[in-house]
């Protein structure tokens, strides 16, 4: 994965998010299976979870839990379309699987179909049986979309079944500072950051608002602890070169597709 540029950060930024496991997935239609996949963190670790997981999603297509860890790891190492369409097929053969549409309508938004990935979100989510995984990832699409008032509802109701989930505070304070709220952003990230459980996108989400109130030494300590000294401090001088600009925030909503805000 390219680090060199501001748009990492970018890419790196609102988590759709996913099951930390697969074993509660409802599953019909199984076959045997290689063991859950374990946590990963980087790209590498994502390309080895889909070579693990291929040669069963190959042999049924329409296994949900095969299909819905071979697309997420796609998803994470940039293959967008070819997870969407692993997990299309699949949601097509499960209709009724919750866990599986909630796969499906994070890979709609990461190939940008917004709207398309509400409606399957909307279906995956049981107000009688919240998830906040499929909370936050509404939240994330509805960003996505410059509907930054609502996402955080989203993740309001999303921290109320999960208090202090790092992903979701991620997400939250960086909806905030595509707002120009960069107070409560960096309040939330640095809430975020101070759980153990917080990943590299909330770390970068931090240097990110750090950086655009030109707290540059520390946004670039902060980067480093997941990058090169030499990849931190070039990210960041992107960074710095964009908030020199006057149309910074236009530039940062159009790196992130995002229409203008009213």
């Amino acid at each position: 994965m390219r680090r060199s540029s501001f748009a990492v950060f970018i890419a790196l930024g609102l988590a759709l998010g996913g099951c930390k496991t697969f074993d509660d997935n409802p599953i019909t239609g199984s076959i045997s299976t290689p063991a859950a996949p374990p946590a990963a963190t980087s790209p590498e670790g994502w390309r080895a979870i889909a070579a693990q997981w291929q040669p069963a999603y190959d042999k049924n297509p329409s296994d949900p839990r095969a299909a819905m860890i071979y697309a997420r790891a796609l998803r994470e190492t940039d293959q967008n379309a070819q997870a969407l369409a692993v997990v299309q097929r699949a949601a097509i053969a499960n209709p009724k699987n919750q866990a599986l549409l909630g796969e499906y309508g994070r890979a709609l938004a990461a190939n940008g179909q917004f709207d398309q990935a509400l409606d399957v979100l909307s279906r995956a989510h049981m107000p009688d049986k919240p998830d906040w995984r499929i909370l936050m990832a509404q939240g994330a699409v509805l960003d996505q979309m410059g509907r930054s008032s609502e996402a955080r509802d989203h993740y309001d109701t999303a921290l109320k079944i999960a208090p202090g989930e790092p992903s979701v505070l991620s997400n939250l304070g960086l909806s905030y500072a595509l707002s120009n709220d960069l107070a409560n952003a960096e309040k939330v990230l640095r809430q975020a950051n101070a759980d153990p459980r917080a990943d590299m996108r909330a770390r970068q989400n931090l240097a990110l608002v750090l950086a655009l109130q030109g707290k540059f030494g520390e946004a670039q300590t902060v980067a480093s602890r997941d990058l090169s000294p030499a990849e931190a401090a070039q990210n960041i001088a992107s960074i710095r070169e964009m908030v020199s600009q006057t149309n910074n925030w236009q530039k940062l909503k159009t790196a992130r597709k995002l229409p203008p805000q009213g």
